[in-house]
């Protein structure tokens, strides 16, 4: 430790240390320790470190070395500018949800009672509640549900870090819930023949029943097709996110099941199809 006083020389350390991890890991840990931006991250490299500046980052950076999820060791994740709790059991909010909640935003009434399915860490629903306050929507009833009770106990707490009135359900898919204007959901959608190609550090991490949708990764649709009528108010439309390679599948179903409705497909900023939005027409 003696030989380590700045910035830099604690990223050399970091190397060897978590020579297994990757860099932009290393730089992210370090970063949310100091409470440095990126830029600043950057340009501040022989900045000095106190001694528990230190003894913090090397016991953050052993757990790294040991394959733990940089957030998991903070604590928190970021989800479009909100910082979010997040605990093992709980999915970590990826970038790619946050588009999914734009497409939601440019539906969103003012009155519209609204489920966050399979909310995980609660991070769609505190995004959406405070985005909506922002452009001067209101009076939204807020619910969320998801299957585990690590889940729930999680959003709970952002949900009261947030200071918001959102009434929590367990439940599988939509089974027992009530009647609903919006359902917003990114549901578990990879393949089991997909586990292959995904990162190690995301399967030793990550809860298995929020990452994998059967052996097809259309288990949570072919359900929710079933129960979505039971569920949605009239006129009430959903939006859900899907992996970039089952559009084709989604709109086969979509178009057997649930051919009362109006099925959009969206796609992300780099062009992939990632999202589906439906309305129903009665």
């Amino acid at each position: 430790m003696s030989s380590i006083k700045t910035l830099k020389d604690l990223r050399t350390w970091a190397r060897v240390t978590a020579s297994e991890a990757r860099l932009e890991d290393v730089d992210y840990l370090l970063a949310e320790r100091l409470n440095l931006t990126p830029s600043e991250f950057q340009l501040k490299q022989d900045m000095q470190l106190t001694a528990d500046q230190i003894a913090q980052a090397q016991k953050d950076l052993r757990k790294l070395a040991k394959g733990n999820s940089p957030q998991y060791i903070l604590g928190y994740a970021w989800f479009f500018g909100y910082k979010i709790m997040v605990q093992r059991g709980v999915l970590i909010p990826r970038f790619e949800t946050e588009e999914l909640v734009n497409l939601a935003l440019s539906k969103l009434q003012t009155g519209d009672k609204v489920l966050d399915l399979g909310t995980g860490s609660g991070c769609i629903t505190v995004a959406l509640a405070n985005e909506a306050q922002k452009s001067g929507l209101s009076e939204l009833t807020l619910f969320a549900s998801d299957v585990t009770d690590s889940a729930l106990r999680t959003c709970e707490e952002n949900f009261l870090t947030y200071d918001l009135d959102v009434t929590v359900r367990k439940a599988n898919v939509l089974i027992g819930l009530e009647k609903f204007d919006k359902i917003i959901s990114n549901p578990p959608y990879i393949k089991e023949s997909e586990t292959s190609q995904m990162d190690e550090n995301v399967l030793q991490n990550e809860p298995k029943e929020a990452l994998f949708g059967g052996k097809d990764g259309l288990e949570f649709y072919q359900k929710f097709a079933q129960q979505v009528r039971e569920h949605l108010n009239s006129h009430g439309e959903f939006f859900l996110e899907f992996g970039f390679s089952e559009q084709q599948q989604l709109q086969e179903l979509f178009a057997s099941k649930l051919p009362d409705f109006t099925i959009e497909f969206h796609s992300d900023l780099a062009g992939k199809p990632r999202m589906v939005a439906g309305r129903w027409n009665k």
